[in-house]
């Protein structure tokens, strides 16, 4: 017994040299630690294409600081992978929503970008106020038409918040006269933009000397477009079952009050955090609608989730 102990132990030591021995081999210099990184991880310049537009308006690539300021969102946006992937899943699911109401309104298709790049297309809450996929503020909301109080907040109703965002967007574009500028207003305001145009004296957006943030939304709203719609020239990779899908579902139409939307809930086999999902204009458990006012509230159609 003693024997194969002791010829166990020597196995074991022969093998932790081997290992050491190993361990130094491998060990990467500074000359081979560099090659190596060289070969497996590489960030390439890009090329911006000479033919880049915002809504069938072309930008001014010519001008050395447009190129530059365009060639920074283009770099921006490539190598933020993670965040571009989930713009590339969301808007699988959010863009077949988004295209027929700006096409039914006469907006360009391109504005579907000004939605990605204001909330990442989810139901964000900027530190101004503004709410949804469109980031309303509530003021603009309740001009157009949408219910906002605490019970129901309809910039969280994805069709009505891209209907508000329509005539807003066109109200900018028959004053300025552009869709990019139209598109700048809604960053900065159609007066606040009108007012720079005629105090700069100039005409468009691209001559204009803004505030960071605005000087960068046409820009990025150009860069989300490009990308999106080049997956492979940007080097992101995926399959359609990569993304995210539309849940299909149909509307149930209610004009009383509901005292719990979990027992509502559960009529329609699913519960509350499924309908809050589909829903999120509902802000709380329950419906008061004094008002009896019909609303109408989307419902996951069978199969697509497993309630326990």
């Amino acid at each position: 017994m003693k024997t194969v102990q002791r010829v166990l132990a020597s196995v074991g030591l022969l093998s932790l040299s081997a290992l050491f021995i190993y361990a130094l081999q491998d060990a990467p210099t500074d000359e081979n630690f560099e090659k190596k990184l060289i070969n497996d991880y590489n960030v390439y310049a890009l090329q911006v294409p000479e033919d880049l537009n915002f809504s069938g308006e072309p930008m001014p690539l010519k001008s050395p600081d447009i190129l530059e300021r365009m060639d920074r969102e283009l770099l921006v946006n490539t190598y933020w992978q993670s965040n571009g992937l989930l713009m590339f899943k969301r808007a699988k699911k959010y863009f077949p929503i988004i295209e027929p109401i700006l096409k039914e309104h006469g907006v360009p298709d391109d504005f579907k970008y000004l939605a990605v790049i204001e909330s990442g297309l989810t139901n964000a809450t900027s530190p101004a106020g503004a709410r949804g996929v469109w980031q309303i503020m509530k003021a603009t909301g309740r001009e157009n038409g949408l219910e906002i109080n605490d019970n129901v907040d309809e910039r969280y109703h994805l069709e009505k918040a891209t209907e508000v965002a329509c005539k807003y967007l066109l109200r900018s574009k028959k004053r300025l006269g552009s869709w990019t500028l139209a598109a700048a207003a809604y960053n900065a305001g159609t007066a606040g933009i009108a007012r720079k145009l005629r105090d700069q004296k100039v005409s468009n957006y691209y001559d204009l000397a803004l505030i960071e943030e605005t000087g960068r939304y046409i820009f990025r709203i150009v860069a989300l477009k490009e990308i999106l719609s080049n997956p492979s020239r940007y080097g992101f990779n995926f399959r359609d079952k990569d993304l995210y899908q539309t849940i299909p579902t149909y509307k149930v139409e209610v004009d009383t009050a509901i005292t719990s939307f979990p027992k509502f809930a559960e009529n329609f086999g699913i519960n509350y955090k499924i309908l809050k999902l589909h829903n999120p204009w509902l802000r709380e458990s329950g419906l008061n609608n004094k008002s009896r006012k019909l609303y109408k509230i989307d419902i996951p159609k069978e199969g697509y989730y497993e309630i326990q």
